[in-house]
């Protein structure tokens, strides 16, 4: 019997729900890509209800969606061990580096991350099909669909997933594809035991707290679309106390569109007879609905964990710089997607997790746009002793320098333990000191000319200017 048939024949006893049991909403309706919010009836389409259209749609909730998906696309994946050193290694070799390089042979890891962050995001899940060569290694990564897809509990408690949306793989691999945890990357966000099935493997997206909001943002963009199109309200009126007939009123109308219109738009209009221009101004109810615009998009933010200055919003924000505005969003909502998405890679390729084996994404690139900072920084952990003058220049793509692999620190710094055992300078005899003991006598001391000093000046320029020729080599 092949593994197919193993596992198929698993799969015929695996758990599923009570037909008609209550399950509590949101309801999501593929077929019309949007939600149906909890308590709704059967029939909510004959009661003149709407669904809440995904949040893909607006333009907000796509730029938080884009920022956590291109943001974390930029950002490298490595895979370090621990030395016995107490310092770590970059592993090259390792099928987790390969496929951190080239997750499969279409797709860029660039391109890998950006969809799977994007579907994590607005679905709640996302999945990746692993395929292993014959060391059992792990060598390709296939996103499928997680709309579609779904993890399922066999009756004996083993994890498999029904795969499905990836039209590549479903070509590779004939017949339904029900493959166990081991083989899969499940990335999920949190999960509401009293909302999902099965729990607790099936992540909700964060959108689903902002629905109000995004079903608020449609309707009001709707209804504003619907009548600016239809309105008939024009940008200016002219009046005048003058009686004026139909022709007399056409011939002042034609008379103005020709001096304001077209290539004469810009040009000055005379008016006679008392005509007087007046502005027709945007009324309080339109200033109420951007202010609620407003609110809303704050709040679907809020919902994502990303500051409004990331996105361009908020005006005028407290941070010193855009290095200091990204280290506060690595702090909270970033640095979670990014260390949660490493330890689902991590579950995946079996390492043992930090500090002996992780994968990490670096988020060096985020922070490189402050060079002045940059070099303060190196140039204090230098003198510091943390890093060695190599590996700062490696930090900054330069390339190493003779006696450069070592850190260093100054002479003066010293373990307090060792400070009593420092040798002191002999004290110098001065007038009116006491005598040395007799017997004791302190051997005489050579006598410095002129030369020897000229001779130890020439020979101290002559060591650093090869130590700047070595230098500049």
């Amino acid at each position: 019997m092949t593994a197919r048939s193993l596992i198929a024949s698993a799969m015929r006893t695996v758990l599923k729900a009570v037909e008609g049991e209550y399950r509590p909403g949101p309801y999501y309706l593929p077929v019309s890509g949007g939600w149906l919010p909890d308590g709704s009836s059967t029939n909510w389409w004959q009661l003149g209800d709407n669904i809440t259209p995904s949040g893909a749609r607006t333009a907000m909730v796509e730029a938080c969606v884009g920022a956590y998906s291109q943001t974390i696309a930029m950002c490298p994946g490595e895979h370090w061990r621990l030395n016995n050193k107490g310092g770590r290694d970059r592993v090259k070799t390792s099928s987790l580096a390969r496929v951190l390089r080239h997750p499969n042979a279409y797709q860029s890891i660039s391109d890998f991350m950006l969809n799977a962050i994007r579907m994590l995001y607005l679905e709640g899940n996302a999945y990746a099909l692993a395929l292993r060569n014959d060391r059992f290694e792990i060598t390709e990564l296939h996103l499928m669909d997680s709309m579609l897809s779904r993890p399922q509990v066999a009756i004996d408690g083993s994890v498999f997933y029904r795969l499905y949306g990836n039209s590549i793989v479903e070509r590779m691999i004939e017949g339904p594809l029900v493959v166990p945890q081991r083989d899969v990357l499940h990335v999920r966000m949190h999960v509401d035991r009293t909302r999902q099935y099965p729990y607790p493997l099936w992540g909700q997206s964060p959108l689903l707290a902002a629905l109000n909001d995004i079903g608020v943002t449609g309707a009001i963009s709707q209804q504003q679309l619907t009548y600016y199109m239809n309105q008939a309200r024009p940008s200016a009126v002219m009046s005048t106390d003058l009686v004026l007939d139909k022709d007399q009123t056409q011939a002042l109308r034609d008379r103005w569109d020709e001096q304001s219109r077209g290539l004469n738009q810009g040009k000055t209009p005379i008016l006679t007879a008392g005509l007087k221009v007046q502005p027709w101004a945007t009324p309080p109810r339109d200033a109420q609905l951007a202010e609620i615009l407003k609110i809303t998009e704050e709040h679907i933010a809020l919902v994502f964990r990303i500051p409004l200055q990331v996105l361009g919003l908020g005006g005028t924000h407290t941070f010193a710089s855009t290095e200091a505005l990204m280290q506060f969003w690595i702090s909270t909502g970033l640095g979670f997607a990014l260390n949660h998405i490493e330890e689902a890679f991590g579950l995946l390729f079996q390492l043992k997790g930090q500090p002996d084996e992780y994968v990490e994404f670096s988020t060096d690139a985020l922070l490189r746009s402050a060079m002045k900072d940059r070099l303060e920084a190196l140039a204090k952990g230098v003198q510091g002793g943390i890093y060695s003058p190599n590996e700062a220049r490696k930090e900054e793509g330069l390339p190493e320098v003779q006696f450069g692999e070592e850190p260093r620190v100054q002479a003066q710094v010293v373990p307090l333990s060792a400070a009593d055992k420092i040798p002191t300078a002999p004290a110098s005899h001065t007038p009116g000191s006491l005598p040395s003991a007799p017997g004791s006598h302190s051997p005489p001391k050579p006598q410095v000319t002129p030369d020897d000093v000229q001779r130890e000046i020439r020979r101290l320029h002559a060591a650093a200017n090869r130590a700047a020729q070595r230098t500049i080599a």
